[in-house]
């Protein structure tokens, strides 16, 4: 992958690529990018563990508060879960949809990751309940439920820093073998939009991620839905949590065996690239495309409010070392206060429901 990255930048006339266009790259390359090519990368053999792969019991619990929805509001029994991971969490939603209620399920899995791909087929059973798909517009128009759980903040960022009142754009460029950052004033015109559109006030000296591709994933979902909801579980800030000083140095990591990498440089196709979610510009461009914005709540009040306290009580082992307390033990940690669910946030979003049904949802969400 770095002969790789060298050559592509080496092929510009200026010599240097765009962080986007390097973090495209070092994930998503067909061959050599790192969700494409063989390996885990979820769990505790991969890189990184995302919440609703600590227990089935998160699936469970979003299927239960689905049913619950589908139901009162007369949405179509119909998912669309959007880069599924390992397929875990379509597991445990498919398999307790199915003890809660005969309605037939259909649920769609959004996979671009042949890897990943392989793994959901040797996990679910395909066939008219789940079907594996590679694009939205596939399926489109739908209705029912979009699903995804930490797919934006995978997406490629450019990054810009502010110095001395003017913006600079932070491109990569090789020296001595090595790539590194090599800053430039800024001359993309979207960027500058997208500091404008979403209000986004940088401090002197900050540096932060623009991601302009998030536009364009919102647009095919608004595109592709008809009628339901879109709920996206991610983590993230708003516009006045990036100008805490905390938040100068920007948000972009890499995770390689569950340790963070401060510079995403090191290891190309090799580690998890990862940025944090600008949450008022993605409800904007929402509202922007009929996606009404309905509720965002953090990971641990939307798991509350879909009745994961109900699995906790209704099961009680004394034993510590069963199965049943070793899920408990994972509930309580999807929900306590200093968990991993305080750095998620899910926010809900809806589009051609009527007023009653958009009231319904929102009760459901408090």
């Amino acid at each position: 992958m770095l002969n790789y990255l060298k050559n592509m930048i080496f092929s510009t006339s200026s010599k240097m690529i765009t962080y986007a266009d390097y973090i495209s790259t070092a994930l998503y390359h067909p061959e050599l990018g790192y969700y494409m090519k063989e390996g885990k990368k979820i769990g505790t053999g991969g890189d990184f563990i995302t919440s609703s792969n600590i227990s089935d019991v998160y699936g469970r619990a979003v299927a239960k508060w689905y049913s619950e929805i589908v139901k009162e509001i007369n949405l179509p029994a119909k998912v669309c879960e959007l880069g599924a991971g390992n397929g875990r969490f379509a597991t445990a939603f498919i398999d307790e949809w199915k003890k809660l209620t005969d309605t037939p399920l259909t649920y769609f899995i959004v996979e671009t990751s042949p890897y990943h791909r392989s793994i959901q087929q040797e996990l679910i059973e395909l066939g008219p309940v789940c079907q594996q798909i590679s694009a939205l517009d596939e399926i489109e128009p739908f209705s029912g439920m979009i699903f995804s759980n930490e797919l934006y903040d995978a997406l490629p960022v450019h990054v810009i820093e502010k110095k001395d009142g003017k913006f600079s754009e932070i491109m990569v460029a090789e020296s001595t073998g090595k790539l590194i950052e090599l800053a430039v004033p800024l001359q993309n015109s979207q960027i500058t939009t997208f500091l404008n559109e979403y209000d986004l006030e940088l401090q002197e000296g900050q540096r932060i991620e623009i991601p302009l591709q998030m536009a364009e994933v919102v647009s095919a979902i608004a595109k592709t839905l008809e009628k339901g909801i879109v709920v996206t579980v991610d983590y993230g800030y708003t516009n006045e949590e990036w100008e805490e000083p905390s938040r100068r140095k920007g948000s972009l990591r890499g995770y390689f065996q569950h340790q963070m990498v401060d510079n995403v440089l090191e290891r190309p196709g090799e580690m998890d690239i990862t940025s944090h979610v600008h949450f008022d510009a993605l409800i904007k461009q929402g509202n922007e495309r009929n996606l009404k914005f309905i509720a965002k709540l953090r990971q641990d009040e939307f798991l509350l409010s879909a009745g994961i306290l109900d699995v906790l009580r209704d099961h009680f082992d004394p034993n510590p070392f069963s199965a049943t307390s070793k899920r408990n033990r994972a509930i309580r940690s999807l929900i306590m206060p200093d968990g991993m669910s305080a750095a998620f946030h899910v926010i809900a979003q809806a589009k051609g429901l009527d007023f009653p049904e958009e009231r319904i949802l929102i009760e459901r969400l408090s």
